[in-house]
């Protein structure tokens, strides 16, 4: 029996018309959209996909769009004022700065320099530790995606075994404290669970799994428990064709549900991204008003 399909565009879909109806009350409140700011350096071909795709749903949902481009050479001094200069700017609702990062420039440092009210990829330190404490104020978008999909399947996550395997800032780790927050048991594995032959033992028990590595076929698909639920966040193109971290054909066969690749989590992500530039913006007017 084959695994029901988990469609990030559908859930997207519906999504994204509850979004356009809220910037439009937004908008007659306040008489001025949410504005978004997307910051990217040099010319990687997948983030400039990544900002196509933000555009065409922001002005989807009726968000303004700004792209902010700058050289790969550009020093981490530049970047650091032109992100305070976006701080500042009243018309700026929401940053989200891409990466990678070219050597020069320090994640960390210009992070710190967010507004965390604009950081609407959760990303700040102090966006971070709201997860920690249990209030998910503007969560990472991806991670917040996973979480949507998981419960569109309408699991009780109670007392679950939920198995995540890499434990990055952007996914692993928030997804892996808000299964918590739903009182599910976590394992998180990563590349030295792999390294010391453990990764298949950690698969097999998971009745959620959460696999975000960037590594074709990492999962094999008879490493799936029965009835599962299975989350690829992962993305990589092999021999033109794109293609997740889990061996799809045979994991389809297994789980009770799986999320396909492409059409998953990415869809969705773009979505929680206008979801939290929403929030962001009645965050900072409440805070004006």
């Amino acid at each position: 029996m084959s695994a029901k399909i988990l469609d990030g565009r559908e859930i997207a879909l519906k999504l994204g018309a509850q979004i356009k109806k809220k910037v439009a009350q937004l908008k007659k409140q306040y008489g001025e959209p949410p504005r978004l700011a997307s910051i990217f350096i040099g010319e990687n071909p997948a983030t400039k996909l990544y900002i196509a795709s933000q555009q065409k749903v922001a002005d989807g949902v009726g968000i303004e769009f700004q792209s902010c481009q700058f050289p790969n050479d550009i020093s981490q001094k530049e970047v650091v004022e032109r992100v305070d200069r976006l701080n500042r700017d009243s018309q700026v609702t929401g940053l989200i700065l891409h990466f990678p990062l070219p050597d020069q420039i320090n994640r960390s440092e210009i992070l710190r320099h967010v507004n965390p009210l604009k950081d609407v990829d959760g990303l700040t330190p102090e966006n971070a530790g709201q997860i920690l404490l249990g209030r998910v104020r503007i969560g990472s978008c991806t991670a917040q995606a996973v979480m949507e999909l998981i419960h569109a399947t309408g699991v009780d996550l109670r007392g679950k075994e939920a198995v995540i395997v890499g434990h990055s800032e952007l996914v692993g780790k928030p997804v892996g404290l808000m299964l918590l927050e739903h009182l599910a048991t976590v394992t998180t594995c990563h590349i030295a669970t792999n390294e010391r032959g453990y990764l298949a033992d950690h698969v097999k028990r998971a009745e959620v799994l959460v696999v975000a590595v960037g590594k074709p076929g990492l999962i094999q698909g008879d490493w799936i428990r029965p009835g599962a639920v299975v989350i690829d966040v992962g993305i990589s193109r092999v021999n033109g064709r794109v293609v997740g971290d889990v061996e799809y054909e045979k994991a389809v066969q297994r789980a009770g549900y799986i999320t396909p690749v492409p059409g998953g989590v990415g869809p969705l992500t773009v979505m929680m991204l206008m979801r939290n530039v929403v929030k962001a913006y009645k965050f900072q007017r409440t805070a004006e008003d």
